[in-house]
C-alpha cells in the first residue's frame, strides 16, 4: 500500500535535485557575466538561457501536462520571434536596433539564443503572477483570463528593464541605432516588450480556458522553486555594480556618453525594487494560501 507513496516521494526528491542543479548553473552564469573574458560571452548567454528552459519544461509539465507546457513555450517562441524580426526590419514595436554577432547564430536576423531566452523567463514571470494573484490552486477562469496576462507582462518587462542597458549600451550584444533616454535604450523598447509578452500570455490564457487544473495539490516548495529562480535572476543583475577595470564611460550610436557606474547602479536598483518586489509579493502570496 505504501509503494505508490514512496514512488511519488522519490520522484519529488529527484526533481528537487534537478532543480538545485539547474539553479546552481544559472547562478554561476550570472556570476560569470561580471568577469568578461574568462568565458566566451556566447557560453555565458547559453548558460543564462538553457537552465531556465529545462526548468520550465519540468516544472510546467506538472501543472499543465507535457502538451500544455510545450504549447506555452511554442507560443512564446513563435510570437517572440515574429515581433523581434518585425522590430529589426521596421522599428516597430521596440525601436530601431540590430544584434551583433556576440550572441551566436541567428535565425532571420534574431539570435537563436535570444528567442530561447523568452521561454524560461516568460514561464517564471507567469508563475510569479499566479502567486501574486493568489490563484495557483484553482483553474484559470473569470477575470483571471485577463488580469493574469496583464500582471505577468509587467513582471516580464521588469526583467528587461533591469538589464537592457547593460547588455546593449554597455556590453553591445545588440545596438540601439538611435539611442534612447534610458542609458541609450528607447522608451519604445519597453512598450514593445509589454505588447509582445502580453500577446503570448493572453493567447496561452485562451488556450487554458475550460481546461481543468492539476487535481493534485502541489507542495509550497514546488511553487517556491520558480520564485527562487526569478529572485536569483534579480540578484545576478545586482552583481553588475562590481567595477570593471579600464571602463568608465560608454557611448551609444548617437554619440551620447553614459557613465558605466550610472548604468549598473540604476539597473541594480531596478532589480531590487521591481523584480525584488515581485518576488517578495509572490512568496508572501503563496504563504497566504491554504490547500483545499
Amino acid at each position: 500500500m505504501n509503494k505508490p507513496v514512496e514512488s511519488v516521494a522519490s520522484k519529488r526528491v529527484k526533481t528537487t535535485l534537478v532543480f538545485w542543479a539547474l539553479l546552481s548553473v544559472y547562478a554561476a552564469a550570472r556570476i560569470l557575466q561580471v568577469f568578461p573574458g574568462k568565458v566566451p560571452i556566447f557560453v555565458v548567454v547559453a548558460l543564462h538561457v538553457l537552465p531556465l528552459i529545462v526548468f520550465a519544461l519540468i516544472h510546467g509539465a506538472t501543472i499543465y501536462g507535457t502538451r500544455g507546457i510545450v504549447t506555452f513555450l511554442a507560443i512564446c517562441l513563435v510570437i517572440g520571434n515574429i515581433f523581434e524580426n518585425l522590430g529589426i526590419r521596421t522599428g516597430f514595436p521596440f525601436g530601431h536596433y540590430y544584434f551583433t554577432d556576440l550572441m551566436g547564430p541567428k535565425l532571420f536576423g534574431v539570435p537563436i539564443l535570444l528567442g530561447l531566452a523568452y521561454l524560461g523567463m516568460a514561464y517564471l514571470s507567469w508563475i510569479v503572477a499566479h502567486l501574486i494573484l493568489r490563484n495557483v490552486r484553482s483553474p484559470l477562469a473569470g477575470s483571471h483570463d485577463v488580469t493574469l496576462p496583464l500582471v505577468a507582462g509587467f513582471i516580464m518587462v521588469a526583467w528587461d528593464f533591469s538589464q537592457d542597458p547593460v547588455w546593449s549600451t554597455f556590453m553591445h550584444l545588440w545596438i540601439w541605432q538611435q539611442g534612447g533616454a534610458y542609458f541609450g535604450v528607447p522608451v519604445s523598447n519597453f512598450l514593445g516588450w509589454y505588447l509582445t509578452v502580453y500577446v503570448f500570455y493572453q493567447l496561452f490564457a485562451f488556450y487554458l480556458r475550460g481546461r481543468p487544473a492539476n487535481p493534485d495539490p502541489l507542495p509550497a516548495s514546488y511553487w517556491q522553486q520558480a520564485v527562487l529562480f526569478y529572485a536569483v535572476s534579480a540578484a545576478g543583475n545586482i552583481l553588475v555594480v562590481i567595477p570593471r577595470v579600464g571602463l568608465t564611460v560608454v557611448s551609444d550610436p548617437t554619440g551620447t556618453k553614459w557613465k558605466v557606474s550610472d548604468i549598473t547602479r540604476t539597473c541594480a536598483l531596478v532589480s531590487i525594487f521591481a523584480m525584488g518586489a515581485f518576488a517578495l509579493l509572490a512568496w508572501t502570496g503563496l504563504a497566504d494560501q491554504k490547500p483545499k
